[in-house]
């Protein structure tokens, strides 16, 4: 009975040494005595007991590693902190386990000098605005030095980029008055475009008034034109119809002599000073003088 329960407990041992259960995502690497032997893929893995063993089980997932803060000198000898994250994954697990002791140390001493190495060759302006050109260069470099580790470098990032503190406040002190000069730029602009298009308003308000104005003018000499052009028409027509009505009557001399008279005596009413008497017309006044006398003394006969 014994003996049973010991082979059972034998057999129990060796099953439990024999049978291995891998993860997904994860393998083992399997030695047999001391040498590798197999890369135990997931699912159920079955190894010679006391003579495999599993040396070390490997993530194939993407992994991250944070680099530790590192001071580095620019080119410009200004010492500045950088933060870095790299991302990495395991291509080849026997490599990685067989070809560097520690494979994350690797990767961050790595990364350490390299930062320092391309860093140290910019001027501190730069590192701020190139941090893609910083990553990419990070990231070939890695990948190339890792290959040889069974480990590919996806992606390399810098997280931040921390300068001395009298460097952070010459900055900000740069970047307000950066900010206002553009301020007075933009307004500078804005006060020059208000003026612009207030001196634009008032060049085509005067331009509409002139245009008005020069139209009203128009209109108004082209209305007293017309006027005149009618009074002109009208005093022709009434001196044409004068002259028809004289004609048609058959106006003796004295009746003519008479009238123009009368003419004058109209003209003498005006403002002028002068006035100058046709010569045909003193005949006409010295026969009016010679009937006024006439007139007279026939007048005074009779009250005799």
């Amino acid at each position: 009975m014994v003996f049973l329960v010991i082979l059972l407990l034998i057999i129990v041992v060796i099953a439990f040494k024999s049978i291995k259960v891998v993860r997904q995502s994860e393998v083992c690497i399997v030695e047999r005595l001391g040498r590798f032997h197999n890369v135990a893929t997931a699912g159920l893995t079955i190894i010679v007991p006391f003579i495999d063993t599993i040396r070390s089980v490997v993530s194939l997932k993407q992994q991250t590693m944070d680099v530790p803060p590192q001071g580095v000198i620019t080119a410009d000898n200004v010492t500045i902190t950088i933060d870095t994250v790299v991302f990495y994954k395991i291509t080849d697990p026997a490599k990685a386990v067989y070809e560097i002791q520690n494979l994350k140390k690797g990767i961050e001493y790595l990364a350490i000098t390299t930062i320092r190495d391309i860093v140290g060759k910019m001027e501190l302006d730069a590192t701020f605005s190139s941090r893609d050109t910083i990553n990419n260069q990070l990231r070939v470099i890695l990948d190339e030095a890792t290959d040889a580790w069974g480990c590919k470098v996806d992606r390399v990032e810098i997280k931040d980029i921390t300068p001395p503190a009298d460097i952070r406040d010459a900055m900000e002190k740069q970047m307000n008055a950066e900010r206002n000069k553009r301020a007075l730029i933009l307004q500078a602009q804005g006060e020059r475009e208000s003026a612009i298009t207030l001196a634009e308003g008032r060049k085509q308000a005067a331009i509409l008034d002139a245009e008005a104005d020069r139209e009203a003018r128009i209109r108004r000499a082209t209305g007293e034109a017309d006027a005149i052009k009618q009074v002109a028409e009208a005093k022709a027509k009434e001196i044409e119809m004068v002259y028809e009505a004289i004609k048609s009557s058959d106006p003796d001399e004295k009746l003519v002599q008479l009238k123009s008279l009368e003419a004058l005596k109209e003209v003498a009413k005006g403002d002028a000073n002068k006035i100058f008497i046709p010569f045909e017309a003193t005949s006409t006044l010295s026969s009016l003088g010679a009937i006024k006398d006439v007139m007279s003394d026939k007048k005074q006969k009779n009250n005799q």
